[in-house]
């Protein structure tokens, strides 16, 4: 596909009004960096435009390669042609971090900007090697008033054109909103059939901020659940419309209103999951969609990092 038949949405709450588009390629891996580099090429030739990384990831420094290279190849013409989103990992989550973490992740990329840099968790983890979730004694206080004017002066500075959130919730945006200068675009979650967030998505609506889903097919690279591709209402969806769970699950995202960084370093998903945008979805499939039982596949930390139920 062609990265022009990629359909954009605009980042109302951004003051530039940058175009994202809607269906981005995630770098979260535990494959290689060489890998990486390779999936993010072959991304580009594919026709994907918008790469999502984070500090955490470790293909900050591939993606970066894959960037030059893609030039050097004439695959791109300029890198403005792309939509770069990274992450501020949750030890760097302090307000005299946040710049310098945003610097180191420019360093590793050898870009000068990012398009989106989002805070990656509603939590601060002091310094150390700590496993998932984190144990209660890595957390630190989160000052969300500091860490987001930090956030803003990189925006000012002109080192991401956008700044939002990942993980938050609503009553977590609603405190950011409450002394927000400039206020998040973006609000990454995860979010697919099997874990619908209603709720939130209404919200982020209300408050004209983009709602991203990750692991919108109910996987992901540290942790995983084979809950979405094996649900029976998405697999008869599925047979029915002649695509894959994938593409039923990416369609309804889309269908919704809501963008989507999904993975695969396998070519032919990686085609087949931007195969969306030229069929929909029926009545009859909302409702079944409707019906799956709901459960989150993911947490980091104490359960009280949600602070609700979306």
């Amino acid at each position: 596909m062609s990265s022009s038949n990629i359909p954009h949405l605009v980042l109302q709450s951004s003051s530039n009004h940058q175009k994202m588009p809607v269906i981005g390629f995630g770098t979260a891996s535990t494959s290689s960096t060489i890998d990486t580099k390779e999936a993010v090429l072959e991304a580009i030739k594919s026709g994907y435009r918008h790469f999502d990384t984070a500090a955490i990831y470790g293909s900050e420094q591939p993606l970066g390669e894959a960037i030059a290279e893609a030039l050097q190849l004439g695959l791109i013409a300029s890198r403005d042609e792309l939509f770069i989103t990274s992450k501020l990992w949750c030890t760097d989550n302090f307000p005299h971090l946040v710049l310098p973490a945003l610097q180191k992740t420019l360093q590793c990329m050898k870009l000068e900007y990012v398009d989106l840099y989002l805070i990656h968790w509603p939590i601060s983890v002091n310094p150390g090697i700590w496993g998932f979730p984190f144990p209660e004694e890595a957390l630190s206080s989160f000052d969300s008033k500091g860490v987001w004017q930090a956030m803003e002066e990189c925006q000012k500075q002109g080192l991401t054109k956008l700044i939002g959130v990942s993980n938050f919730s609503c009553h977590k945006l609603e405190n950011l909103l409450s002394f927000a200068t400039i206020p998040p675009s973006v609000n990454q979650i995860e979010l697919n059939p099997t874990w619908q967030q209603k709720k939130l998505r209404e919200f982020c609506e209300k408050k004209g901020i983009v709602v991203t889903a990750y692991s919108p097919l109910g996987s992901g690279s540290f942790w995983g659940s084979n809950g979405v591709m094996d649900n029976e209402f998405l697999n008869q969806i599925a047979e029915a419309h002649d695509k894959s769970v994938a593409q039923v699950s990416l369609r309804w995202l889309y269908e919704l209103g809501v963008t989507a960084v999904v993975k695969s370093y396998n070519n032919e998903r990686m085609k087949q999951n931007l195969e969306i945008f030229d069929w929909s979805l029926t009545k009859d499939d909302y409702e079944k969609i409707d019906e799956i039982k709901q459960s989150r596949i993911f947490s980091i930390g104490p359960e009280d990092i949600w602070d609700e139920e979306n």
